[in-house]
């Protein structure tokens, strides 16, 4: 039995409101690789997680099945998932098209594509968001909150200063569950004492208990045999 299951639990019906009244069962997934399955055994256990590994290892793909599928069932004790990044581009977002909200939301395709891939469902994403299931927020903008029975995700947490990481872990209040997802060699930082926040932050994570810190590397690559074999050879001539 995990830790989460001793606690108090809020009902939930395995089936989500407002999926154009079809069934929304979560596609089932195995974790493929030796460090995915540490992933789901730590989850399972009720740690807090930290994420840590190459590229196309399956960080953020992982952590929101693990959450959909603790959100969606009937023992769950969370209310919501919350998802937090970073808005630090690869380029300035001022050569974006569009409004701020436009921009930002840019950041929030990738979860849009995981989601209704894992529900099997094109609107399954936007549904879960108008029924405050999930949520999508920067950094920018979670000063002054506090979150409750949530399950929090912190993706691409190496383009975060140590800043946004303290503020993000200090923002978590009674029963929540954070995940954070990334790798420090793939900061889009330019300046070193930016690109060594997250260094710092996880050497504080590796020390507290709570939390698993688990790393994939190039042998975990799963997105395909094209990215598995480039990252090899990036990694072997050492070219960041």
């Amino acid at each position: 039995m995990s830790k989460r299951s001793k606690k108090s639990k809020i009902n939930r019906n395995k089936r989500f409101i407002g999926l154009d009244n079809r069934s929304s069962d979560l596609k089932r997934i195995y974790p493929a690789t030796p460090s995915q399955q540490e992933v789901f055994n730590a989850f399972e256990d009720g740690h807090h997680l930290f994420l840590h590994g190459v590229a196309g290892t399956g960080k953020t793909f992982v952590s929101l099945y693990l959450a959909l599928r603790e959100l969606m069932s009937s023992r769950s004790m969370y209310r919501e998932i919350q998802i937090i990044r970073s808005v630090v581009p690869t380029r300035d977002m001022g050569f974006l098209p569009g409004t701020e909200k436009q921009k930002i939301e840019s950041y929030e395709a990738p979860y849009k594509t995981i989601v209704n891939e894992l529900l099997e469902c094109g609107t399954a994403y936007e549904s879960l968001r108008k029924n405050n299931l999930i949520n999508f927020t920067s950094t920018s903008f979670i000063r002054g909150q506090t979150f409750y029975d949530s399950i929090i995700i912190v993706d691409e947490c190496q383009n975060m200063n140590f800043h946004e990481l303290d503020s993000v872990i200090t923002r978590m209040g009674e029963n929540c569950l954070i995940l954070f997802c990334g790798d420090f060699r793939q900061s889009d930082f330019r300046w070193k004492d930016e690109k060594e926040g997250v260094l710092d932050f996880m050497k504080i994570i590796k020390n507290m208990p709570q939390f698993a810190f688990i790393e994939s590397g190039q042998d975990d690559i799963v997105r395909s045999a094209l990215v598995k074999d480039y990252i090899i050879n990036k990694l072997e001539l050492g070219i960041a």
